[in-house]
C-alpha cells in the first residue's frame, strides 16, 4: 500500500523517526507503551529507506511504501538539522533502524515525551534491512 508522503515526517537524530498519520496500519501496529522512555523493539517489522522509497513491512500482509523523495525531512529540536532523506538514511543505518510511531495525525509541535508516554501512538523501533 502506498502512503501519501504528505501524511509523514521523517525526524533526523541518534535513534531516528518516522511519524504517520492516517497509516493503514494503525490498528494493526501495538500501542506504543513506554513509561520509562525506552521505546520497544516491533518483532516481525523492518524499514528499508533509500533515497526515493521507504518501506515498512510487517508481519503477513501489513506494511506500506511511502515516495520518500516527497517526504519531509525536519529537525529534531537537539541538535540534528533538517536536511535531505539522505541524511535521515544514514541515521536511521546507524541506529541499525528507526522508530516508526502511527498517530490520529500529526504534530504541530515535536514532543517526544509525549508521544512516547501518551497511549495514543503505535509503533515501536523497527530494526533497518538496509
Amino acid at each position: 500500500m502506498l502512503l501519501n508522503p504528505e501524511k509523514t515526517q521523517f525526524i533526523r537524530g541518534a535513534t531516528p523517526v518516522l511519524l504517520l498519520s492516517v497509516a493503514p496500519v494503525h490498528g494493526v501496529l501495538p500501542v506504543l507503551a513506554a513509561p520509562d522512555g525506552a521505546v520497544p523493539r516491533r518483532e516481525g517489522w523492518n524499514i528499508v529507506s533509500k533515497l526515493t522509497l521507504c518501506v515498512v513491512d510487517g508481519p503477513g500482509e501489513a506494511g506500506f511504501i511511502i515516495p520518500a523523495a516527497a517526504a519531509p525531512v525536519i529537525d529534531t529540536g537537539n541538535g540534528a538539522e533538517a536536511g535531505e532523506m539522505g541524511d535521515w538514511c544514514t541515521d536511521t543505518e546507524r541506529a541499525g533502524g528507526a522508530v516508526v510511531l502511527s498517530l490520529d495525525e500529526l504534530p504541530e509541535v515535536l514532543d517526544r515525551a509525549y508521544l512516547v508516554g501518551s497511549g495514543s501512538a503505535h509503533g515501536g523501533f523497527m530494526a533497518s534491512l538496509n
